[in-house]
């Protein structure tokens, strides 16, 4: 075990095999398994679980009664080897379950960096999870769900599994999604329905007027012009070759296969 400055409380169980790295602080009664590495400048809180395989990156905070790398609830897991990365500068809070991946994937669950997760969130196996993200409490993910950047969750809202949620999507509080969400809409509803473009939230990431009115143009053509994705997607290559925030729309209906929300 590798202890550089660590600040490990005399409660904790912590393996031999685990590296912990410089500055890392970990809290009474917390149980750091074989198999994981934890970054410098880490807090674990108390009565935290932490089982490997599972790569913690720098600057993370864990709040108690966490579990993370746990193995994943699906039942065709046999316990093969699988993995949890995690990048830096979470937010990690009470009783938050974040699974390993199953070789029915990739065998990885991952989650970027500078992410909130708020009470209860759970991460199911193979999620693949980007940065800067916000979960509210109650916040579920099925097993290999894909989450973009800047995607806001709401309290109790919950995605079916292999669910795709484009980046700067917001998904309201008690959502049920089972269909994908593109990039940039605002969903809502029990099965959930779009509402529009998460303008407030561009603008407060610094996209242009120009860029938000092309964002508007290509929802117009992805939900109200009554065509098929298909159909939508020379219009939106187009207006992507003018304004290039329009890109990862097209990118991301490329690869639809489960189907969009629709209204």
């Amino acid at each position: 075990m590798s202890e550089q400055g660590a600040v490990i409380h005399e409660t904790a169980i912590v393996h031999p095999s685990a590296v912990i790295g410089k500055g890392v602080e970990i809290g009474p009664w917390t149980l750091v398994g074989p198999d994981v590495e934890i970054g410098d400048d880490c807090w674990i809180g108390p009565h935290v679980v932490i089982k490997g395989p599972t790569r913690i990156g720098k600057r993370n905070r864990i709040f108690q009664f966490a579990s993370i790398g746990e193995d994943c609830q699906d039942k065709k897991y046999a316990g093969e080897h699988t993995v949890l990365e995690i990048g830096d500068d979470n937010v990690i809070r009470e009783s938050c379950t974040f699974h390993r991946g199953t070789s029915q994937d990739e065998s990885l669950t991952t989650v970027g960096s500078r992410n909130l997760f708020m009470v209860n969130v759970h991460v199911a196996h193979d999620c693949r999870i980007g940065s800067d993200c916000i979960f509210a409490n109650n916040a579920t993910l099925a097993g290999h769900v894909h989450i973009g950047d800047h995607v806001i969750f709401g309290g109790h809202a919950a995605i079916h599994q292999f669910g795709r949620v484009g980046s700067h999507a917001f998904i309201a509080g008690c959502a049920a999604l089972n269909k994908d969400v593109p990039p940039y809409v605002m969903a809502a509803g029990l099965y959930a329905k779009p509402f529009g473009i998460n303008s407030e939230g561009l603008r407060r990431r610094g996209f242009s007027k120009e860029a938000i009115s092309a964002i508007k143009q290509a929802y117009k053509e992805i939900f109200r012009s009554g065509k098929t994705v298909e159909e939508v997607l020379p219009a939106l290559q187009a207006l992507s070759d003018k304004q290039p925030e329009v890109a990862i729309m097209v990118d991301f209906l490329k690869a639809n296969e489960r189907g969009i929300i629709r209204a």
